[in-house]
């Protein structure tokens, strides 16, 4: 994966921000392999989802899970919760199915 380091993204207070595949990480951050990996399986799933659809179902996603999780419907999205899931197995993207972000649902 490739990582473009620079001074604007992704926004204070987050580590990456992965957009169409390419992970963006301020200057002097260190991004660890299991970040890579996270990163890796969103762009899994952003590949499957022809990139735009990943986005508005992800934002869709977000909105709809704020009310019962307030603060912590970002890590109850579907493509978060597998990412975070899996993202200690180096093994996974080689294994993973097809949509399997579906199962976290």
């Amino acid at each position: 994966m490739k990582v473009l380091y620079n001074n604007i993204l992704p926004p204070k207070g987050f580590i990456a921000i992965n957009l169409f595949g390419a992970l963006f990480a301020r200057n002097g951050t260190i991004i660890s392999p299991r970040t890579i990996n996270h990163e890796s399986i969103h762009t899994a799933q952003m590949k499957e989802m022809l990139y735009v659809f990943f986005y508005l179902f992800y934002v869709a996603e977000w909105l709809i899970r704020l009310p019962w999780y307030k603060g912590q419907a970002y890590v109850n999205i579907s493509f978060e919760r597998e990412a975070y899931i899996n993202m200690l197995n180096s093994n996974y993207l080689k294994e993973r199915r097809r949509y399997a972000w579906l199962k976290y649902l």
